[in-house]
Formats: structure tokens, sequence, C-alpha cells
């Protein structure tokens, strides 16, 4: 990017960049494409404060933003600076409304130390030429101010910038005028805000007047713009330095009307069982309006949302009361802070290993038990053997090693198999020796049971006493 020192400034800035002093300024954003300058032959250039002015270069001549050029006038020539070149001209012209069939004059040749003498001269000339057309404006009881002169580049033709709120006979005038000060005369009639704009100055934003920088439509005011935005009917807040209403007013009218959209009529009353609650005002962008219990004066002000305002008089149309304003609107939780250099902590992990170590602990607790070695346990405990009894201590040995609580549950199961096995010894015992009938089917199921693949059991026929 093609930086530079000398473009009128004397300050470091870009190419596309203007003149920091000079109002209305243009940005070119096609200054730094290669070729831009060369796709056309036309130039703006402006004059004094806000007067621009097209041209075309029919000279060929190779010129910049910055650059003081003489450029053709009726009569004469006028002195100028170039404020934008290239592919930029022809858009800029739509944008302003420039007629195609009007005629474009041409660049004559960059200043030369001689017109630049002439052109001092004729600015010196201007304020007093100002205040003696006021008197004589005055002498003539015309009803007009003259806010402005602007001499041409060669001192032959003066433009004189007045205001008037009605239609003007300046005819004698332009006669006094061209007697007195010898170059020829051409009014301008200009609003309030032109004025400003060419005067210029700081707004109560502290920057400087919008009129002055980039505004160049002067779009009509009405106070309507500040009733949408509950801004106070006050003359001297509402005026800028143009003693009119403030152009800023329409910026953000816009986004008024939308958000009033989630507002309810300011002329509905919402009715509870407290009593009746009557608008008093309104926060637009918000979207909180506060009631009162009184029409004229604040008593008693209640601050709800919209949402719940349109709820409250949906219920009423229902002919339903709610006991309060507040009732049933949650406040929204506050959100949790959030440690932005958590992340930048070297100890960051940690929490989510312990977390993860917490989570398998009681993972592995859990799955022993459902293990189906414990789930099958108490079925063997009722079939009591010493093969079982063996392998259940065999377990249980290894359970214990594992877990303090798994041990003490397996001693518990071992003292009851030892008790199960003892009883049972008992009552073959019983059976052997003598018992009925059922008993003895009995103990003929449990030997079944004890044995493995469920082999049938086989009947011994031989007599007792051969038995022993």
């Amino acid at each position: 990017m093609d930086y530079k020192l000398n473009n009128g400034s004397g300050k470091l800035c870009c190419k596309g960049c203007s003149r920091q002093d000079n109002k209305l300024n243009t940005y070119d954003w096609l200054a730094d494409i290669p070729g831009s300058s060369e796709e056309s032959d036309l130039i703006e250039v402006q004059f004094k404060n806000t007067r621009k002015g097209y041209y075309r270069n029919s000279n060929g001549l190779k010129l910049e933003k910055g650059d003081v050029v003489a450029v053709e006038s009726t009569p004469g020539h006028d002195i100028g600076t170039v404020t934008l070149t290239g592919r930029l001209v022809p858009l800029q012209m739509l944008k302003t409304g420039f007629k195609p069939n009007t005629e474009i004059k041409r660049v004559y040749r960059k200043v030369k130390a001689v017109d630049m003498e002439k052109y001092e001269e004729a600015k010196a000339k201007e304020h007093d030429t100002m205040i003696r057309s006021r008197q004589i404006a005055a002498n003539l009881n015309l009803n007009m101010k003259i806010g402005d002169v602007e001499y041409q580049g060669d001192g032959n033709k003066a433009i004189f910038y007045y205001i008037a709120d009605e239609r003007v006979d300046f005819r004698q005038l332009i006669k006094v005028l061209a007697e007195s000060f010898r170059v020829r005369i051409e009014m301008k009639q200009i609003g309030a805000r032109q004025e400003a704009g060419r005067i210029g100055g700081i707004g109560p934003c502290g920057r400087e007047l919008c009129c002055a920088t980039w505004l160049t439509n002067f779009v009509s005011v009405s106070t309507s713009a500040a009733r949408l935005q509950d801004i106070s009917l006050n003359p001297q807040k509402l005026a800028g330095q143009c003693a009119k209403l403030k152009c800023c007013m329409n910026y953000e009218v816009d986004t008024y009307v939308e958000a009033q959209k989630r507002l309810p009529s300011r002329e509905i009353e919402l009715q509870t069982k407290d009593g009746t609650f009557y608008f008093f005002k309104a926060d637009i962008l918000s979207n909180q309006i506060s009631y009162s219990t009184d029409k004229n004066f604040a008593a008693n002000i209640v601050t709800i949302s919209g949402k719940r305002a349109f709820e409250i008089i949906n219920l009423n149309r229902k002919g339903i009361k709610p006991d309060s304003l507040h009732e049933s609107e949650k406040k929204p939780e506050p959100p949790k802070p959030i440690d932005l250099l958590e992340q930048e902590s070297l100890t960051r992990f940690d929490k989510r290993k312990a977390g993860n170590d917490n989570r398998n602990v009681r993972k592995n607790e859990n799955g022993n038990r459902n293990r189906p070695e414990n789930r099958n346990r108490n079925e063997k405990v009722t079939r009591g053997s010493g093969e079982n009894e063996n392998k259940n201590e065999g377990e249980n040995r290894n359970e214990n090693r594992r877990k303090p609580e798994i041990r003490t549950r397996n001693e518990n199961i071992n003292k009851a198999n030892k008790e199960n096995v003892s009883k049972n010894d008992n009552e073959n015992v019983s059976k052997i020796e003598g018992g009925s009938r059922n008993e003895n089917g009995n103990v003929n199921r449990n030997r079944r049971k004890r044995r493995p693949n469920n082999k049938p059991q086989q009947r011994d026929d031989k007599p007792q006493s051969e038995k022993e």
C-alpha cells in the first residue's frame, strides 16, 4: 500500500484518504487497485466548504488526491482541491444526482505560483465583503441574511449565500453589490442546516457536526421522532446549532418503532386484586414498563416486562385478576462466572481425574455385587456339600483379599454354610437309622440334586443288615 506524507494534510495517511480538514470527505476504497485511476478521466474537485464539482481531465494530467488544480469556470478559472479520482467518480456522480446531459467542464492545469497569489488575494476579501453586503441588504429593507461569501479563484466572480424564510426580490441588491465590489455577482439561497454545515462546529455529542463532515442530503425532522423515542419535548435540547431539530433524531427512529411493537398500548389498564394500575413510563429498548396506581402522578411504581404485561391483559379479558403484577414472573438466574484463566492452569485436569476415579470405584462395587458368582452363591449354599464348602471358602478368601465389605459378607455366608452342612449331616444320619417314608423320599430328592449331571439314582435292594 502506497503511503505518503504530502497529500495536503502534512500527516501520514493512506492514498485513499483525503485532507482531514476538508468537509464531506470521501474515502476512495479503490485507490490502491492498480490501474483504477486510469479507467476514468473524470475527477471530483472540492472548493470552499462543501461546494464540489466534477471535471474532465482532458489533458491527461497525473492527478492524485490532495492536488490543487485550476479548472474551467464562467468567467475565468477557479482553484480547487482534487478529492476523488478514477473508477469511483462516476459512481459518486450517480449518487449525488448529477445529470448526464450536463456539460462537463475541463481541468486546465496544476496550480502555479501566480494562480495561488491571485487566489489568496481573493480569499482575503471575503469577510469584509460579507459585512458590507449585510449592511447594504439592511439598507434596502430586505428580509434576508447573507451567511457567507465565496470568491472565485481568479477574483472575477463572487457567490453570495443567503438565508430567507420568504421569497426575496434581490434585483436591486445585485446592482448595488456589482457597483460596490466590481465583480460578477451570483446569489444562492441555502437553508439553516446548510449554513451550519458551511460554518462547522462541535455538537453536544462532542464530535464535529454531521452536516459539516459527511451528511449531504438533509431529510426533514419532525417532533414525532422525539415522541417515538420518549424524548422530552424541550426545544433547547432538541434543537441543534442551526436552531432546527437535530438531524441525529432520525437515526434510531426505526429501531424504536420496531421495539415498541413488543409493548402493549399505553391506554390499557391492568386489573389485579391489589387494585388498578395505569401506565406511567416505558423503557422501550429494554422492554420494561412502569405502572402506577394513580393516573396523574407516580404512586406505588411497579416495573414489569412487556411479556408479563401481555399475560395480565389476557387474564383480564377472561375476567381473571392476578394477585399482583409480579406473580408467576420468574427471575432469571444470574449466569455463573466463567474462569477464563482455568484453561491456562496446570492442574485443570486433576478434578476430572479424581471424578473419574470415584466413578470407577462405584462401578466396581456395583459390578462385584452383580457378578453371577455372587448371585448364585446363595443357591449353592442350600445344596451344602464338602466340595461346595471348600470351593466357597476358596472364593471367599480371594474376595476377602479384594474388599473388606465383601470379606465380612463372605464370613457370614461361610458361617451359614457350616450350619447347613452340619444340619444336613444330622438329618441324613437320622434318616438312615430310621425315619418315615416321607422323610426318606426327601432324602432321596436331596441326594438327586447333589449328584452331577442329574444322573438317576441307583436303587439298592439289599436289606439293611447286609449293608451294615
